[in-house]
């Protein structure tokens, strides 16, 4: 993972993207710029900074594809935010600080997963004695015999005999049904207690004050033995974890792979139209605001969060906007510099189209397939339907709003609107399979097609 070259992450990208080589290319230079930085001595390694790389295309071109699947690939921790759902501090709504501390908790939960995978082992045997012991009758009342003895002997002994016999029946499953009680306990919210405020609003220390004045609310319940084990699990779990060594780690794993996609950048550009005042200052506070507040998170800085600071240094950022009514030349120039990689991405065509309908993994037309299999419906797709919806794909984009690849999935979905609706009966009556023809195609959607202002909303 940590150690792939660009080219095998270009290919691994090109799985579930279409076109767009040189964002590709920019983002797995990134990454492998990561790995050798991890090489160097402490002393460069901290002077050695990431390229962040800023994205400029028209909507549904791939932008936040690329850097969602670039994070699932490296299983670095990331986080995609709206630079519009941010405003300046002191506003009411999301400071830019936020994106980091959600960043920490996706890096915690990472981690957290991979600890609990390791103790997983420990956790579940811990959760079979527990179960064991709800399961197993209380001792009875041992009667002693002359001189004051109690032959504990035997009784232990049945005891381990019935507890062997509960672990078999535990161990094959024939208990799962039984109902046992436990007592569960979690702490109430905080957030409870600020209603027209959330977590992220307030300060990291008052937060952190705040779960820890929350006191612990018990509750018993009726489960069945497998929901309980996994519940005995879970406890046990958290308990074999070191939650101190648990956020060292996440926290240096923030600092060091963190990925942070800022989508919608140009909402907060200013267009040159707007500009006012010396410096191109904007008349908007928010946008002008917002891009101050970005500015100090991209170039390197401490952030307090409840689990302690976060340094920004390393963090890899990707900001993409389509650019209509702005240009990266209209956001702060001390903000474009700090994102020094642009890539432009390309109009998706026909051609891209009908190559993103049958490649990916993750095409639409597979997915199609895969699901009206499960109601018992075999569907298989001519070349000249793929072509079909392509072009009526590419023209939509044309004479209405240019959406990009996510016009493939309206004309989709409308094409089997009927065959999803009615797969159940179909199958019932004997109709087990679908060819899906051009004809066919321009068929389901000739109505909206035809009908120009049904067009607009439908298409």
């Amino acid at each position: 993972m940590e150690n792939m070259t660009p080219t095998q992450v270009v290919t691994e990208l090109d799985r579930y993207i279409i076109g767009q080589s040189l964002a590709k290319r920019a983002v797995a230079v990134a990454i492998r710029n990561r790995w050798r930085r991890q090489q160097l001595d402490a002393n460069m390694a901290g002077e050695v900074y990431p390229k962040n790389i800023i994205m400029i295309g028209p909507t549904g071109v791939g932008k936040t594809e690329i850097a969602r699947r670039l994070a699932a690939l490296t299983g670095a921790p990331f986080i995609k935010v709206e630079a519009s759902k941010f405003t300046e501090v002191g506003y009411h709504g999301r400071d830019a600080e936020s994106m980091v501390r959600d960043l920490l908790e996706n890096a915690i939960n990472i981690v957290r997963d991979e600890h609990a995978t390791r103790v997983r082992p420990l956790a579940e045997a811990a959760a079979a004695e527990a179960l064991i012991d709800l399961l197993l009758p209380p001792l009875p009342q041992q009667a002693s015999g002359a001189g004051g003895y109690t032959d504990t002997e035997s009784s232990d002994q049945r005891r381990d005999q019935t507890r062997a016999r509960l672990r078999e029946q535990l161990d094959a499953g024939t208990l799962d049904d039984k109902e046992v009680e436990i007592t569960t306990s979690q702490r109430a919210a905080p957030s409870i207690m600020l209603a027209n405020m959330g977590m992220d609003q307030i300060d990291p220390d008052m937060a952190g004050m705040l779960e820890r004045l929350m006191p612990e609310q018990s509750k018993t319940r009726k489960v069945t033995v497998a929901q309980a084990r996994e519940i005995l699990t879970d406890q046990e779990t958290d308990k074999l974890i070191d939650t101190d060594k648990l956020t060292t780690l996440a926290i240096e794993r923030t600092e060091q792979s963190g990925i942070i996609f800022i989508d919608e950048i140009d909402k907060i550009a200013s267009p040159t139209g707007e500009r006012g005042g010396a410096g191109g200052g904007s008349p908007d506070v928010s946008r002008q605001g917002v891009q101050r507040d970005l500015l100090p998170i991209v170039e390197g800085s401490a952030v307090n969060t409840r689990h302690g600071l976060v340094n920004t240094d390393h963090i890899l950022f990707v900001a993409a906007g389509a650019f209509h009514t702005a240009s990266v030349a209209d956001l702060m120039p001390e903000l474009q510099g700090r994102f020094p990689v642009r890539v432009e991405l390309t109009s998706l065509g026909r051609a891209d189209f009908i190559r993103i309908l049958t490649e990916p993994n993750n095409a639409l037309t597979k997915q199609q397939t895969a699901l009206l299999a499960v109601e018992g419906i075999d569907v298989t797709f001519d070349p000249a339907a793929i072509d079909a919806i392509a072009d009526m794909a590419a023209t939509a984009n044309t004479t209405l709003e240019n959406i990009g690849a996510r016009r493939l999935i309206t004309i989709v979905e409308k094409v089997f609107e009927d065959v999803n609706f009615e797969a159940p009966e179909r199958v019932q009556s004997g109709e087990t399979s679908l060819a899906v023809t051009e004809d066919f195609v321009r068929r389901q959607v000739a109505e909206i097609v035809q009908d120009q202002d049904l067009s607009k909303f439908v298409l």
